[in-house]
This record gives C-alpha cells, structure tokens and sequence, in this order.
C-alpha cells in the first residue's frame, strides 16, 4: 500500500566521524571523500539525521583503493538500509517474547512513545529481530566470502536494553564490510557473559581481528582482553563526548 503521508521530518543532527584513519590494508591515511545522510527513527520519538563522514583509500596499488569506510558508530544507530534505530527492534523483540505482545499491540505501544511506524513496518522489524539472533557465522558461506575479501575485520559490539529491566541486546559487527556477524540477548551484562559471546565469534572467524571497537564499560573492557589479548581496543569517542555533554 502507497504512503499516505509525507514522512516526519528530522528533529535534530549527528556527525559520525571514521575513528580509523588509516587504512587496514596498506597502512596509509584514508582522506576524507564525501557526506553521506540519513535519517533515523528511535525509541523516544526523536528522528536524527545522521550526517556520516565517508573516507577512502587513496592508494592505488591497496586492495581498498576507493571502497568507502564508514563511521564506526553507525551500526549502533541502526542496521544498513534501516530507518528505525537498533533500539526499537530491541523493545519490539522484548516486547514479542517476553510479554507476548500482538502486532497491533506493539504499534500502539510505540506510537504512544511518538514513534511514527505503521503496523506493516512492526512486523517487519520483528522479522528483522529474528533474523538478527539467527545469525550464525560458522554456517554461513556469504559471510565467510565477503570477510576474506579483506583479509581482516575490525570488530564493534553494541549492547541496546530498550528499557530498564528488559534484556540486553548484544550485536558483534564487522565495521569494514558492515555485516552483523552475531546478535543475543542476554540477561546480564557480565564480563563472562560477554567473553563467551565474543569468543563464538573468534572461534569460527576466517579472518584474523585487527582492532575492536565498543563502549568504555568496564565489562567490555575485561572481556575483550580475555579473548582478543593484545588486539587494540578503541573506546567510541562519540559515546564518550556525549556522555560528557550532559552535565554540560
């Protein structure tokens, strides 16, 4: 069925920066290429319009040459090709197993929270939610193709609880080719909780891991240096700088 109305408008702006410089291949400074937008719906209502600084590599000879790397923190916001955050079909999936929710129950629910989805785009996403905890590295081939074409992944892993008490859910990405490579929700946020869910991934990763990237908790911390001892870790700046802008 054709839209009936225009789409919301943004309510405010993002800019994402690549925290990787350089690239992973040949080692030599990524330049700055071109803007990307696009605009996200999330949990509290709000619509961003994420502006995403795009570099590439300029070096000819480097199996990279001209692919876009895209900020890091984009896959916290929302999966590629998505205008709903991660955050929404986080609740959407609480919601379904948890509470037992109906469709038409979830869109009332979300459009009391000024959230603009219609009925079709719930049941969507909550496909979506599904696909994402089927996820299965070992047993998928495309994956395994499109991992070795680079040689290496950078890793970030993002945990979105929707609301206070609900379970968190846990999303493993490759930030070079932007595919999710594992998702769980888990009960706790412990260190050994995470550490079994990142080694999963180590187990059955073709390629070696180059750098990692997540939040500064501490249990992120203590878990990445359990399976990945000596990979660099890099803590999001964009969580950091925000954090530190509230009381400000």
């Amino acid at each position: 069925m054709a839209r009936s109305k225009a789409r919301s408008q943004p309510t405010e702006t993002e800019t994402l920066s690549c925290l990787q410089t350089a690239c992973v291949v040949c080692q030599r400074p990524m330049r700055y290429a071109y803007d990307n937008w696009r605009k996200v719906s999330l949990l509290d209502g709000r619509i961003v319009r994420l502006r995403l600084k795009i570099r590439r590599c300029q070096t000819p000879e480097c199996l990279r040459y001209h692919m876009a790397y895209r900020p890091e923190a984009e896959g916290h916001w929302a999966l590629p090709e998505h205008e709903f955050g991660l955050e929404v079909i986080a609740q959407i999936g609480a919601w379904r197993y948890r509470e037992h929710r109906s469709i038409p129950e979830m869109h009332r629910a979300l459009r009391a929270r000024q959230v603009d989805i219609s009925e079709r785009a719930v049941s969507h996403l909550l496909a979506r939610y599904d696909e994402l905890l089927a996820v299965s590295l070992s047993d998928n081939h495309r994956l395994h193709q499109v991992l070795q074409q680079t040689g290496r992944v950078i890793l970030a892993f993002d945990g979105l609880q929707p609301d206070v008490g609900h379970e968190v859910l846990w999303v493993v990405r490759d930030c070079l080719s932007g595919e999710i490579l594992r998702a769980r929700s888990l009960l706790s946020s412990r260190s050994i909780d995470l550490a079994a869910l990142l080694g999963e991934v180590q187990a059955v990763l073709p390629v070696p891991v180059a750098g990692i990237i997540s939040d500064g908790q501490h249990a992120n911390r203590l878990a990445v240096a359990q399976v990945w001892p000596g990979v660099p870790h890099q803590l999001c700046q964009f969580h950091y700088l925000r954090e530190a802008a509230h009381p400000v």
